[in-house]
C-alpha cells in the first residue's frame, strides 16, 4: 500500500488531530481566567520602601543612569554593596562579565508562582514571560505573530541549510487506514519531517556549567513523566521522538500523520509562523534537576528561584519583588543593566504613581479601569509619561450555534452583526484604542486577509432590521420585540406567533463580559431581538461535559488567544465539531461545516509551503466572513507606561515587555 491517496491522508490527519486534546484547552483558557477592560480601581497600596542604589560607573555600551533600588532585606546582603559572584568552581573558556551599569525596575500586576520556562497555560505564560525570558531566553521567540532567533540556537532550521529534511519511515495502519502506534497486519511507508536544532555552544548555566543538548532532551523526558503545561502537552503530541545527536544538537521527528506531503510534490518546507518549527525543548539543567521528583518540580526551590542560561539570574525573591542580577557566564549581547527588579503592585493607580515618582522605570498590565485612560493620555501629552497601547492576542468573540434552527439562516447572523455596535463597545471599554475585528485572524498577523477581500459588517441597524424582516421575524404582538409567526391553516397569513428570545452563555464575575452583554442586549433590543444571559463559572463553562462543548447553547461569548501559527483545523474543520463520535473533543463550537471551508482549512493547517498556507488562510477568511459562524468582537489591550527618560522599549503584542531589553537605555 502506497501513501499516495489524499483521502487516505485525510483519514490519517483526522485521526492524528484527535491525539491533540491539549490544543482545545489552550484555545479556550483565555476565556476562563484573563479579565480586563472595566474592572473597578483597586485601592491604592504602598510599594516596597525605596532607597537609592549606588553602583560603579555605567559602561559606555549601556548608558543607564542609576535607578532607585529596594532596601536590603533583614539578614541579606545590603543593596548598597556590590554583588560578587564566585566563579572559581567552573570557569568557561569565554570571558566573564564583571561590570555594572545600574538597575532597572519594572512594575507588574500579579506575581507568578514559578519562574520556569514552561507555563501551565497562556494566562500563566503572559504573567511569567517578562521574567522567565530573561532567565531562559526562548530559542525562537514569538514577536508580532512570527518567530525570531534569540541566539540560543546557532541558526533557524531551514531546508536550504539542511536542518529540515524528509525521511521515509515504515508505519502500521489500522482498519480505518490511520497510522497506528500498535503493530497491525498492514505495514506501509510514510514520509516524516525531521528538524535539527543546533544549540549555541557558548551557553552556560548561571552556575558555570555548560548547556548541552542533553539538557534539552531532559526537558522532553520530564514532560513525558509530568505535565509541564499546555504548550508542552501540545508539543509532545506533535512529536514521534526527540533525540540527542551530539553535545549541542537535537533532532525532532514529527508524527507522519499530522503533515500533508501530498499537497505539493515540490516541497519548500518553509516553517515560518508554524508550530511544526517549534518542536524543540527549552533546556532545563539536568545536573540540578535529575534527582528532583518530577511531581515536586513546580513546588521545588528551583521553580521559585531557578538557575537559567539567560542574561540574568535570580538574586533574591521577597513577597512583593523579584530581583535579578547578571548571569556572569552569559556570552550574548550585554544586558542593559546589572540588576532588574520586578515589583508587584495592586493596580494601575499604584504603578502610575511609582513611574511618575521615579521609583519604577516601566510598568505593564492588561487589567485596568477604563477611566484611567484619559488620565494617561494627559500624562503623555504633558510629557510626564510615555504611554503605549498595544492590542494583544486575546480576542473576544460571539459564537452562533448552527444547530439552532433560526441561527442556521445566515441572514439572522448577519443581522446580529450589523445590529451590534462593536465600535461603541470598543470606545466604551478602551477609548477606541483596539480595533473592531473582521476576521478570526487578527489584523497584525502574517496570515491576516486584507479587509478589502472580506465581507465586513459595519454597524447598520437599518440593514439589520431589513434582514430580520427577510427572515420572517416580525413584531406581531406590537411589544417592540420580534416573533416567529405560524400559519396553521396554510392560508398565507400568520395566525399565531411566539416571541423569539436568544440566550447567551458566558462567564460570571467578569466586568468585561458584563459590559459586552449589556451593550449587546441594548443593541439587539433596538432591532427587536430579545436576549437573555446565562452566567456560569469558567470551570463549568469550559468543562468538557458542559453546555459549551456539548453544544447546548444558542449564543456563547468568550475569548481565544492568537499565536504565530493560526492552526484552524481544530477550530473550523468538520471533524472539529464536538460530538459523541469524537468524545466531545473538538473546538468547532459553532458546528460550521462546508466542503470548501473544510478542505481549505486542512490545506492551511497541514501544508508545509508558506505561500500555499498563506493563500489557504486568505481564502478561508473570505468564506468565514461570508458565512459568519462566529462574530469577532475586539482584541484586548495591553497597557505599558514608562518614564520618558527610558528609551528603546518596543512593546509587542506577542513578546513579553522585556524581549528587547538589550536595546533599552536612559537619556
Amino acid at each position: 500500500m502506497q501513501r499516495n491517496s489524499s483521502s487516505l491522508h485525510l483519514r490519517r490527519l483526522i485521526r492524528g488531530v484527535w491525539l491533540l486534546p491539549g490544543l482545545i484547552a489552550l484555545i479556550v483558557l483565555a476565556g476562563c481566567e484573563i479579565e480586563g477592560g472595566v474592572t473597578a480601581p483597586t485601592p491604592m497600596g504602598r510599594l516596597p520602601t525605596i532607597t537609592p542604589f549606588q553602583t560603579a560607573a555605567p559602561a559606555a555600551s549601556a548608558p543607564l543612569e542609576v535607578a532607585p533600588e529596594q532596601a536590603a532585606e533583614p539578614g541579606a546582603a545590603s543593596a548598597m554593596e556590590e554583588v560578587v559572584t564566585d566563579t572559581t568552581a567552573v570557569t568557561p573558556t569565554a570571558s566573564v562579565l564583571v561590570t555594572q551599569t545600574g538597575n532597572l525596575r519594572i512594575g507588574m500586576v500579579g506575581e507568578p508562582s514559578d519562574l520556569l520556562p514552561y507555563h501551565t497555560n497562556p494566562v500563566d505564560e503572559r504573567m511569567t514571560a517578562p521574567i522567565s525570558e530573561l532567565l531562559f531566553p526562548s530559542p525562537l521567540l514569538a514577536v508580532t505573530y512570527d518567530y525570531t532567533s534569540t541566539g540560543v540556537l546557532e541558526r533557524i532550521p531551514t531546508l536550504d541549510n539542511g536542518d529540515i529534511t524528509v525521511q521515509t519511515v515504515e508505519v502500521y495502519l489500522d482498519e480505518l487506514g490511520a497510522i497506528s502506534v500498535e503493530p497491525t497486519d498492514v505495514l506501509t511507508t510514510a514520509q516524516q519531517l525531521a528538524i535539527t536544532y543546533r544549540w549555541n555552544p557558548d551557553l552556560y548555566w548561571a552556575d558555570g556549567v555548560p548547556v548541552s543538548a542533553s539538557d534539552s532532551v531532559f526537558a522532553y523526558e520530564l514532560a513525558q513523566r509530568v505535565s509541564l503545561g499546555e504548550d508542552a502537552t501540545k508539543r509532545l503530541l506533535l512529536l514521534d521522538d526527540y533525540q540527542q545527536v551530539d553535545e549541542h544538537i537535537t533532532r525532532a521527528l514529527l508524527r507522519p500523520e499530522l503533515i500533508d506531503f501530498t499537497a505539493s510534490q515540490t516541497i519548500t518546507l518553509d516553517l515560518r509562523g508554524s508550530d511544526f518549527g517549534q518542536t524543540f525543548w527549552t533546556p532545563l539543567p539536568r545536573h540540578l534537576l535529575q534527582d528532583v521528583a518530577p511531581t515536586e518540580l513546580l513546588r521545588s526551590p528551583f521553580a521559585l528561584q531557578p538557575v537559567g542560561y539567560g542574561p540574568y539570574t535570580v538574586e533574591r525573591r521577597t513577597t512583593d519583588t523579584i530581583r535579578l542580577q547578571r548571569n556572569p557566564y552569559y556570552q550574548g549581547d550585554a544586558p542593559a543593566a546589572d540588576g532588574v527588579t520586578f515589583v508587584f503592585a495592586a493596580g494601575i493607580t499604584e504603578l502610575r504613581e511609582a513611574v511618575l515618582q521615579g521609583s519604577l522605570d516601566v510598568a505593564a498590565l492588561e487589567t485596568f479601569p477604563t477611566d484611567v485612560l484619559p488620565i494617561l493620555d494627559q500624562d503623555a501629552a504633558a510629557g510626564t509619561l510615555q504611554v503605549h497601547y498595544v492590542p494583544n492576542p486575546i480576542w473576544e468573540h460571539l459564537d452562533f450555534n448552527l444547530d439552532f434552527t433560526l441561527l442556521q439562516d445566515a441572514r439572522l447572523r448577519r443581522a446580529i452583526a450589523h445590529g451590534f455596535d462593536r465600535q461603541a463597545l470598543v470606545d466604551t471599554l478602551f477609548m477606541g484604542k483596539v480595533p473592531v475585528l473582521d476576521s478570526w485572524i487578527l489584523p497584525q498577523h502574517w496570515a491576516a486577509a486584507p479587509t478589502s477581500t472580506l465581507t465586513i459588517y459595519p454597524y447598520q441597524p437599518d440593514v439589520a432590521r431589513s434582514l430580520l424582516d427577510e427572515v420572517g421575524l416580525i413584531d406581531y404582538s406590537g411589544d417592540g420585540f420580534r416573533d416567529v409567526g405560524f400559519d396553521h391553516d396554510s392560508n398565507g397569513e400568520v395566525d399565531a406567533s411566539v416571541p423569539i428570545t436568544l440566550t447567551l452563555i458566558t462567564t460570571d464575575n467578569s466586568p468585561l463580559r458584563a459590559a459586552i452583554f449589556a451593550q449587546f442586549q441594548q443593541d439587539m433590543a433596538a432591532i427587536g431581538l430579545g436576549v437573555t444571559s446565562i452566567l456560569t463559572p469558567s470551570q463549568e463553562l469550559f468543562n468538557p461535559n458542559g453546555l459549551l462543548f456539548r453544544r447546548g447553547f444558542e449564543l456563547a461569548q468568550f475569548a481565544w488567544i492568537a499565536s504565530p501559527d493560526p492552526r484552524g483545523f481544530e477550530l473550523w474543520s468538520c471533524s472539529g465539531i464536538p460530538s459523541e463520535a469524537n468524545n466531545w473533543s473538538g473546538s468547532n463550537l459553532p458546528g460550521w461545516c462546508t466542503r470548501e471551508a473544510n478542505q481549505t482549512i486542512i490545506t492551511a493547517t497541514t501544508a508545509l509551503d508558506y505561500d500555499t498556507r498563506h493563500a489557504a488562510y486568505l481564502r478561508h477568511q473570505q468564506l468565514f466572513t461570508q458565512e459568519l459562524p462566529t462574530l469577532p468582537l475586539f482584541q484586548r489591550l495591553t497597557l505599558v507606561i514608562n518614564s520618558p527618560r527610558l528609551v528603546g522599549l518596543r512593546p509587542d503584542p506577542t513578546a513579553p515587555i522585556t524581549w528587547n531589553m538589550t536595546e533599552w537605555s536612559r537619556q
